[in-house]
């Protein structure tokens, strides 16, 4: 482990285009029903449809949290709908198995899907005991990240110190309140949408375009 990285105790993880490349396109079968869902919540043929939806996801941090401030519309209903996907384009990483085993402390997941969902990719990816906790967008009191008190929520149901830990995203404004706080930062830029959007390096330790190759790299050879 590199010495600017030892006084990490906690290790935690986005998962959508994090846990697995973004190559898969796996958010693209969840966009195409968000954009389903829309059409049908607000009669929209589906271009204007997708235009709501991706104004939801820049200006509310996720499409629910859009969805629920403007049309009062139920969380469970909608993750239900949009997270009925195939997941075949999800396969195990070996090495990147093996890695997240030989972190030493604390692992956990951070998402603004649902904890359903996510049990479902960690399972394709073989990554299903690899994780102490999840916590989901429900946890967050459905305040997805970037906003401050997903993160704050985080941090105190599962009894984190954000000096000791370190984040792990592909979408480097959700970053930034991990930064504040004091956490170690690394960015995933592997091609998600919008990925890079309001990157900075003020607030990213780290970069990376495969999470499993670098984790590799810091903890060496076996």
């Amino acid at each position: 482990m590199p010495p600017e990285l030892t006084h990490v105790r906690t290790w935690i993880f986005d998962l959508d285009n994090t846990l697995y490349p973004a190559s898969a396109d796996l958010f693209g079968l969840i966009d195409i029903r968000m954009t389903a869902f829309i059409a049908d919540l607000l009669d929209l043929d589906e271009h204007a449809a997708r235009a709501v939806q991706k104004d939801f996801f820049r200006n509310h941090g996720t499409t629910l949290s859009g969805l629920m401030s403007t049309h009062d519309v139920d969380p469970h209903i909608f993750l239900s709908y949009v997270h009925d996907i195939e997941m075949d384009a999800l396969a195990e990483d070996r090495r990147l198995i093996a890695a997240v085993a030989r972190l030493p402390g604390r692992k956990l997941v951070f998402t603004n899907g649902d904890e359903v969902y996510a049990r479902r990719v960690l399972g394709r990816l073989g990554l299903s005991d690899a994780f102490e906790a999840i916590h989901d967008i429900h946890a967050c009191a459905y305040r997805p990240k970037p906003h401050p008190d997903s993160y704050d929520s985080m941090i105190a149901a599962l009894q984190v110190d954000p000096k000791t830990a370190l984040f792990v995203e592909d979408m480097a404004r959700n970053l930034k309140p991990a930064k504040a706080l004091g956490m170690t930062t690394v960015w995933v830029n592997n091609g998600s949408e919008l990925g890079g959007h309001q990157h900075s390096p003020d607030y990213i330790d780290y970069e990376t375009a495969d999470i499993g190759e670098w984790l590799h790299e810091i903890l060496g050879d076996d």
